[in-house]
């Protein structure tokens, strides 16, 4: 979508502004501060951003738009789209799947970055990233590109967790959205959120292509659903089932490659440009049973949602202009609302279903391929089913 020099103007005033009052205001988010349901509607909404690529600012052009578009086209399309979508969507929480800078073209990767997540900052809206395979080729490293990101306004994000000296990467980290404020569940985590640093490049000579979820990130990732797993189902108000979690990293697992058109929701445009080696991270979370779904970037003209064993492995499609794309097809985001079923006595329970759906950075910001990820009761149906005797 092309925008014109006076929206630009207006978007640069905007947040550089919105940034300054945000910091000497100091009404920015603790990072402390817990999620929490809605308690109007019962939702949590997650707007995902994949593949910002953004370099610097309004001199870096774009990849891949219509001839027309290109001569006023630059990072500040990125900038407004964000913009756009937070006041379309009102999102509680924004999460950055990776590639948020393109390093090889920021000149000065803390100045890409706090760009890049301005319109978050800005709009005092909670956010977590995790790193994709282009964050560090500027003149920071992996972690000191995390170290910034974590120390930033209105972040969530951590560098790793507390007490795992040893785990791979950066940016391996959990958050918990509780129950409404005043429910049964308000000190409960009932949707749990894991993000995971899927690296950059093997480092392992005899292993071409991108990196993997490494063993040490697997069994912090299966130790922390344990551990969330016995909070919600054996302490006070014990729940069932386990809460649904919801898993984000940035590069694709290599079971993304066992869908074809008839059993996904979307498109698939391009190869799944997962590691070359498989290091079992789904069958890890098929054993683990709280994700729900995975969401990754990545492939930019991929952004499709399949289920292969009861979880759901989804691409948000490209965001960026600054990344490579196809000219015509728009950018989009990919939204996640999960929502709370009604009790008996007119309160707020636990999820009862989590929908996702698609939005183009079009003129209308065009809602397209809404689907349900899971519910409640069709996984209620599914564990009733007989098993077979053989």
């Amino acid at each position: 979508m092309e925008i014109s020099s006076s929206t630009k103007l207006f978007l640069i005033l905007l947040f550089l502004s919105s940034f300054q009052l945000c910091k000497a205001s100091g009404e920015v988010i603790n990072p402390f501060t817990k999620l929490r349901f809605d308690g109007k509607n019962g939702e949590f909404r997650i707007l995902q951003v994949a593949d910002m690529h953004y370099g610097d600012g309004k001199t870096t052009p774009c990849e891949d738009v219509l001839p027309q578009q290109m001569s006023s086209c630059s990072d500040l399309n990125t900038t407004d789209f964000i913009f756009r979508m937070i006041h379309a969507e009102k999102p509680h929480l924004i999460v950055f799947t990776g590639d948020n800078i393109f390093g090889y073209d920021a000149t000065d990767p803390v100045k890409s970055m706090e760009a890049a997540f301005a319109p978050a900052i800005s709009s005092n809206i909670p956010w977590a990233a995790v790193l994709g395979n282009h964050d560090q080729q500027s003149t920071l490293s992996r972690e000191g590109v995390m170290k910034h990101i974590v120390g930033m306004k209105s972040t969530l994000s951590q560098l790793n967790p507390p007490n795992v000296p040893d785990i791979d990467g950066f940016g391996n980290y959990n958050l918990e959205v509780h129950g409404i404020e005043g429910s049964e569940l308000t000190n409960k985590s009932v949707l749990n959120l894991y993000f995971l640093d899927s690296g950059d490049y093997s480092t392992v000579p005899s292993i071409r292509g991108y990196g993997w979820i490494k063993p040490s990130q697997q069994f912090w990732f299966q130790r922390t659903s344990r551990k969330l797993k016995k909070i919600y189902m054996h302490n006070s108000n014990a729940m069932k089932a386990p809460a649904p979690g919801l898993a984000y990293f940035h590069i694709p697992l290599p079971e993304y490659a066992k869908f074809d058109s008839s059993n996904f929701t979307g498109v698939r445009q391009e190869g799944i440009s997962s590691a070359s080696i498989n290091s079992g991270f789904f069958t890890t979370m098929v054993e683990a049973g709280d994700v729900k779904a995975a969401f990754v970037g990545h492939d930019h003209i991929n952004d499709f949602c399949g289920k292969l064993m009861d979880i759901n492995l989804c691409y948000a499609g490209g965001f960026g202009y600054h990344a490579y794309g196809k000219a015509g097809w728009s950018r989009r985001a990919r939204m996640v609302v999960a929502s709370l079923e009604k009790t008996g006595k007119g309160g707020w329970g636990d999820v009862k279903s989590i929908k996702t759906w698609k939005r183009l950075d079009d003129e209308h910001l065009t809602t397209i391929d809404t689907q349900v990820l899971w519910s409640k009761r069709s996984a209620g149906a599914r564990r009733k089913k007989p098993i077979g005797h053989h």
